[in-house]
Parts: structure tokens; C-alpha cells; sequence
């Protein structure tokens, strides 16, 4: 399969390079980065700090897109919709790893599936998915005498709050509770008021390195479930999004998740 990766200046982008590379399955057709980036016509290899490898970085998304089966996406919700616009103009397969996208984003992106395959997840790991499966059959289980609290961490160069993860688990458990959680998620507290019986609470923490740490609190009147998943090494992400675009190959077009990836559904 002939994979295109966005942002390959970035950490994921260079994670992403390196786990293509470590896979025969796959093979590195195109390296992306946004228009006038510096990178924009080196050779790849140099720019990562080693040897020529006869791949040029593009600024031309329609020339990368052009060249491969399917593109990996790791940058920010503008760039990710207009890209995945012209992936079902050409067909081209798409993994989603980005974050932080508006509802009007979202509708955007499944307009896209109608013609090509694309597959998004807020967090792209075994673990965080099987979690989420988890927490949508113990909302299911629990009533709403159980508080659901969902308490993420991640590094201090993170942009957006809630994670993209957390957010996944607080649809798992909305989904659960056959309720939307724009309607009853509640995100960082401030000042006085009670607790709404039935609400998702979402609270961030953002502080040096911290890879990835998600918890679920199901708070009853007398115990405390907890379903949590740390993540301590980034590449697992880059290596669930490579199983994903493997996953997507003679795939009908769709708007999938790594629930979907992982047969979990």
C-alpha cells in the first residue's frame, strides 16, 4: 500500500514516517506539509537529519494525494476537512488521527465518506478503544445515580480541551445512556452550583510531558467504578493508525472508526 502522510515536520508526522518505513507492507509515496513550509521541496531524508532518500516534501496535497492509496492525518480540523474534500474527489482512502473538530467539521467529513474511505478516531490505540467499548456497556448498566466524570491529562503543548479521547469516551457513555452528550456533557467547573443528576463532566489537565492518561468515574452513592487507560509511548498512536490504513484497502466508502478497525463493533 502506498501511504501519504501529513505534517511530517511534526512529532506524529515523524512517527508516522518512521512506522511506515519499519513495515514492508507499506510504502512512503508522499510527504506533506502545509503550503510555503520550509521543508517544502528538500528531500526528506535530509530534513529528518539523514542521509538523501530521493523523497521530496510537497505543499501540493492534490500531487500527494495523487500518488498514494491512502493518506494519514495527524494536523489541525481546517486542514483535515479541506483534505479530505479532495480525498473523495480522487478517491483516496484517509486515516484521521486530528482532533478538536466542530460539529459543521464533522458533517463536512461525512459528506467526504460518501466517496471515499475514511477512518477517524480521537485516539488511535488498542487500549483506549477497547475502553471505550467498555465504558458504553457500564453506562448502559448503570443508572444515572452513577456519576459519569471523565478526567483526562496530557503534555502542556497540547492545543485543544477536551481531548479528542475524552470526548470519545463521553460519547461511549452518552450512547450508553441513549442520550446525546452535547446535551449533557459539562466541561470544567467554576463557581457555585450543584452537580445536574444525569450530566458528563469533562476535566482537563495539562502539564509537562504527559503522553496520554484518560479515567472514567462511574461515583455511585456508595462505591466508585474506575475505568482507566494510560498511554506511556506516542508510537503506539502511529502504529494503530497504520493498522487503519492497511484496514482501509478494498473497504466501501464510509465514515469508520478504529471500533470498526479493531472488529470491536
Amino acid at each position: 500500500m502506498r501511504i501519504a502522510v501529513t505534517g511530517v515536520s511534526g512529532r506524529m508526522g515523524r512517527m508516522l514516517v518512521q512506522a511506515v518505513d519499519a513495515d514492508d507492507r507499506v510504502t512512503l509515496a508522499a510527504a506533506l506539509e502545509r503550503p510555503g513550509h520550509e521543508w517544502a521541496g528538500a528531500d526528506l531524508g535530509t530534513a529528518l537529519g539523514g542521509a538523501e532518500r530521493g523523497l521530496a516534501v510537497t505543499d501540493d496535497p492534490a500531487a500527494a494525494l495523487g500518488s498514494a492509496d491512502c493518506v494519514i492525518d495527524f494536523t489541525a480540523p481546517a486542514a483535515t476537512v479541506a483534505l479530505a474534500r479532495m480525498a473523495a474527489e480522487t478517491g483516496t482512502a484517509m486515516v484521521i488521527g486530528t482532533t478538536g473538530f466542530s460539529e459543521d467539521d464533522i458533517a463536512a467529513l461525512d459528506r467526504a465518506a460518501r466517496a471515499a474511505v475514511i477512518v477517524r478516531a480521537g485516539n488511535m490505540s488498542l487500549g483506549v478503544n477497547l475502553l471505550t467499548t467498555l465504558v458504553r456497556r457500564v453506562a448502559a448498566s448503570l443508572g444515572v445515580a452513577y456519576d459519569i466524570e471523565v478526567v483526562e491529562a496530557h503534555h502542556n503543548r497540547k492545543v485543544d480541551a477536551p481531548s479528542g479521547t475524552a470526548l470519545m469516551l463521553g460519547e461511549a457513555a452518552a450512547a450508553g445512556r441513549g442520550v446525546r452528550l452535547d446535551e449533557v456533557a459539562d466541561r470544567g467547573r467554576d463557581g457555585m452550583g450543584r452537580r445536574n443528576p444525569g450530566d458528563i463532566g469533562f476535566h482537563a489537565i495539562r502539564g509537562g510531558g504527559i503522553v496520554g492518561e484518560h479515567h472514567v468515574h462511574f461515583a455511585g452513592p456508595s462505591e466508585v467504578l474506575t475505568l482507566s487507560h494510560s498511554a506511556t509511548d506516542r508510537t503506539l498512536f502511529a502504529q494503530g493508525a497504520l493498522s487503519a490504513a492497511l484496514w482501509t484497502a478494498g473497504r466501501a466508502p464510509g465514515h469508520y472508526d478504529m471500533v470498526n478497525v479493531l472488529g470491536l463493533d
